[in-house]
């Protein structure tokens, strides 16, 4: 699949390759809902809370005696059916909402978000960004690329780039993104996505599987040595056996007597 890339002035430069692990790979909206759901959950801070009966400041004296008044028998002023008491089943800011997903499938669903923004024609490509920090240079830009102004855009950087960064901090519904820090909120949230520079061959050797040898982070990925690729594996003389158990190679021998019959 093939992007448009367009020049910093914003003119049409030519087309780009997208890698097919990360933008063609199959598409799950069950794991694009899950993943979305957890990442929205974690980020769930909650603050009502309601105070049990632990938590109430009052007097713990008896109300009035136990027997000879005809009214119900009544303990302490913070039980919870009295006015000002405790809260039954009440909300608790101590609620813990985080959600876990194994990395494969948090892998899938991104992939699964991309490959899903890319078959829509949301990604386009940037060629780089010019050192202008100021806000009108930025606006000017946008106002050049094939993207709707005023709707959700997402700008995925390959590092940190100050001047855009900058130009476009005060562009409402604009974001700037890492592209370590891709997530499936603001790709599938994004009504435009556009990879600046190198970008996209960041995300492949990130996120994808490096194009020359076809192993995911080989750095990571060392061979471990098998026995028989060890050096001190293989058949031995008896005297090298003997030299690392420590036993002398000529063990005397025993000498066997027979018994006369």
């Amino acid at each position: 699949m093939k992007i448009d890339v367009y020049s910093k002035d914003g003119k049409k430069k030519g087309a780009a390759e997208l890698p097919k692990a990360l933008f063609e790979a199959e598409i799950s909206e069950g794991l694009m809902h899950l993943a979305l759901v957890r990442q929205q959950s974690n980020r769930r801070t909650p603050v009502a809370h309601a105070k049990s009966r632990g938590e109430i400041t009052a007097s713990t004296r008896k109300l009035f005696r136990q027997k000879g008044t005809g009214r119900a028998r009544r303990g302490s002023v913070s039980a919870n059916i009295l006015r000002g008491g405790a809260k039954s089943f009440g909300p608790k800011s101590n609620r813990n909402f985080t959600k876990d997903m194994p990395k494969k499938m948090r892998r899938k669903a991104l992939f699964s978000c991309l490959s899903q923004s890319a078959k829509d024609g949301k990604i386009i490509g940037l060629e780089g960004y010019g050192d202008d920090a100021k806000t009108k240079t930025f606006v000017t830009l946008l106002s050049k690329l094939p993207v709707a102004v005023g709707r959700k855009i997402v700008f995925v950087l390959p590092e940190h780039m100050e001047a855009l960064e900058r130009g476009a901090g005060n562009v409402p519904k604009v974001k700037t993104l890492l592209v370590q820090y891709l997530n499936p909120e603001d790709v599938l949230g994004a009504h435009h996505l556009v990879f600046v520079g190198e970008a996209v061959q960041v995300a492949e050797r990130t996120f994808g599987r490096n194009p020359e040898s076809g192993i995911r982070n080989p750095g990571n990925d060392s061979k471990k040595k098998s026995k028989s690729d060890s050096p001190d594996s293989g058949p031995r003389s008896p005297g090298e056996a003997g030299a690392k158990s420590g036993i002398p190679d000529s063990a005397p021998k025993k000498k066997t007597t027979k018994s006369k019959a």
